[in-house]
């Protein structure tokens, strides 16, 4: 969520913050503003005084965690829609925006929370709508600039190389990465991608289990939820292992029960045997990232296939030797309905054994 004090910040000074802070140019969100994209609303995130949401497409929605902020956007975009809202958990329907434009916003969240919140803005998006973040360089999850001229405020920095798999992670498809060197100021990175059409990662400090799919299938990616096609047992299997309470809702798995849900590999397919073996390997990699960063309790790979195309052909489920990212790995059996010999009992077994290897 939102840092109290740093929304604070810009609720107390916001005049100084307009005065202080005015833009050179817009050449980049008019450049953003002229892409190509589904019909509907734009959003500013972020929005600050509404400099960048009056060069967005019409209709355009501001939205801020400051309230002194919003009311200056009209100044600048008369036409803007207003909202009050927190860029960790945004307000929105899904599939509501046809674009997102955030500039050094996204830096006054904590670097681990930034995926779930990524998760969230993919979901309001529509499939194929554009998205440009401007965030910091550097390697810090929340902490404040010694030089800052506005005092109080804490920020998140990104090493230049997290930014692919993060964005993959995300749902999005990376189109372009930019370096701007501000000195005697951190650089600024700017991304440039697209909504694909794939499942987010949920995930966060201090998961207990992170469990990995082989790939979305359409459906789920469509569903919004991995295993969400009817006849697939591993929602019934959670909910009955008493890890989660909140059937096909993966947002709530994370969040209230510290389980967090990835897949090997994020390109959605209508079958798994479209993936390729390379598909598996940069997809490990990415994994192996993601879980040396976050460092789950347990990782749990659903289905025997991804393991053993990428790590050991000869696996058989249960705890593995070898480690992941430094943490635990046990993989199950596939949970699909077309999975045979399998009974709802044994899953549910199978869950709580991984569970229980969390350190």
């Amino acid at each position: 969520m939102a840092d109290r004090a740093t929304v604070n910040v810009y609720e107390n000074r916001a005049l100084e913050w307009r005065t202080e802070r005015q833009p050179k140019s817009t050449a980049a969100v008019e450049a953003f503003a002229s892409l190509d994209r589904p019909d509907g609303i734009s959003a500013d995130l972020g929005c600050g005084p509404g400099w960048h949401t009056a060069a967005l497409p019409n209709p355009a929605l501001a939205i801020d965690a400051a309230r002194s902020m919003l009311e200056m956007v009209p100044e600048h975009a008369p036409d803007a829609l207003l909202c009050r809202a927190d860029l960790a958990a945004l307000p929105l329907a899904t599939g509501s925006l046809a674009g997102a434009w955030a500039s050094r916003s996204y830096v006054h969240l904590d670097r681990r929370h930034i995926p779930l919140a990524l998760a969230d803005l993919q979901r309001a998006l529509a499939l194929d709508a554009p998205v440009e973040f401007h965030i910091f360089e550097g390697d810090a999850d929340f902490d404040p600039f010694s030089d800052d001229d506005f005092p109080g405020r804490r920020f998140s920095q990104w090493p230049e190389e997290w930014i692919a798999p993060l964005m993959e992670g995300a749902g999005f498809t990376l189109e372009a990465l930019d370096r701007l060197d501000r000195p005697p100021k951190v650089a600024t990175l700017i991304v440039k991608g697209r909504r694909a059409r794939t499942l987010p990662d949920t995930v966060g400090p201090g998961m207990r289990l992170l469990v990995c799919g082989l790939n979305p299938s359409v459906y789920a990616a469509d569903a919004g939820a991995g295993f969400a096609r009817p006849g697939n047992r591993f929602w019934p299997a959670a909910l009955a292992a008493e890890l989660v309470s909140t059937d096909r809702h993966p947002r709530r798995a994370l969040v209230d029960h510290g389980i967090g849900m990835t897949d090997l590999v994020k390109r959605a397919t209508p079958r798994a045997d479209a993936l390729t073996a390379d598909e598996y390997r940069r997809g490990l990699d990415r994994l192996r990232w993601l879980v040396g960063w976050l460092q789950p309790g347990v990782v749990c790979f659903v289905g025997l296939a991804g393991w053993r195309a990428a790590v050991d052909r000869k696996a058989k489920a249960g705890p593995q030797p070898q480690e992941l990212g430094g943490r635990p790995v046990y993989v199950m059996p596939s949970t699909s309905g077309a999975a045979a010999g399998y009974q709802l009992a044994d899953y549910v077994s199978h869950l709580q054994r991984a569970a229980a290897l969390a350190t």
